[in-house]
């Protein structure tokens, strides 16, 4: 794994660095800090992470400035700060944790282990998700969604408008950011219980969902039994 740890204060960010390579060991592959928004902002435009550790307040500057530049990035961030106050915007933008200051290892490690899957804590997923479009930024909102198809390291958000848009996140990294009514039917879907109508069976066999505009959608095996006590 790579990360990036922004902190303006060495003591904290030094301290951020010896937990994430006791608790990551083998699995780390690099850790970088920077101490400074530009600093941080140039390293990401030129260097691939998995993480950033990042703080909100950096010598005055914002860490929310990162967050605008980097929303459609792929990679997970977890804030590290002091200002809870704002937490419930920092999920807005799709972080997979808020670590209030101060912290202790435990937290850290309650926040990695939301990578492997469990939804974020305060807002139950967020609210947009971030479309590069030649050269800007467009939020979709997510209740504006009739269902997201898994596209290899991508996925394609296909609207309740017709639209579709492509995303740079994988289906799995998504789905941990999604909120909880947000449901994974098949290993390459995942569809709002809201937009699903009818579970039928072909020939027999396969199992598909059939959402409210008339879409129809495979649904894996192993996902039948939940699906349909859902939809009772």
């Amino acid at each position: 794994m790579k990360i990036l740890i922004i902190e303006d204060e060495q003591r904290i960010a030094r301290r951020i660095q010896r937990m994430v390579t006791s608790f990551l060991g083998e699995q780390l592959e690099s850790v970088c800090i920077c101490d400074a928004l530009p600093e941080g902002i140039s390293y990401l435009e030129n260097n691939e992470i998995d993480l950033l550790l990042l703080d909100l307040n950096l010598n005055g500057e914002s860490g929310f400035d990162i967050l605008e530049l980097m929303v459609s990035r792929s990679f997970h961030t977890i804030i590290i700060s002091a200002y809870t106050d704002q937490a419930i915007m920092a999920f807005a933008y799709g972080v997979l944790d808020f670590v209030p200051k101060p912290f202790d290892e435990a937290r850290l490690i309650q926040a990695f282990l939301r990578i492997g899957g469990q939804r974020n804590p305060v807002m139950q997923g967020m609210n947009f998700l971030a479309v590069k479009k030649t050269g800007a930024i467009a939020l979709i909102a997510v209740k504006d969604l009739l269902y997201i198809k898994g596209a290899g390291i991508y996925t394609e958000l296909h609207l309740l408008n017709g639209k579709r848009e492509l995303h740079d996140k994988s289906l799995e990294k998504l789905q941990q950011l999604l909120p909880d009514y947000f449901e994974r039917i098949h290993k390459s879907y995942i569809v709002p219980v809201a937009n699903m109508e009818q579970i039928f069976i072909d020939s027999g066999t396969r199992y598909s969902l059939r959402l409210k505009d008339g879409t129809v959608l495979p649904i894996g095996r192993s996902r039948y039994k939940d699906l349909k006590s859902k939809l009772i």
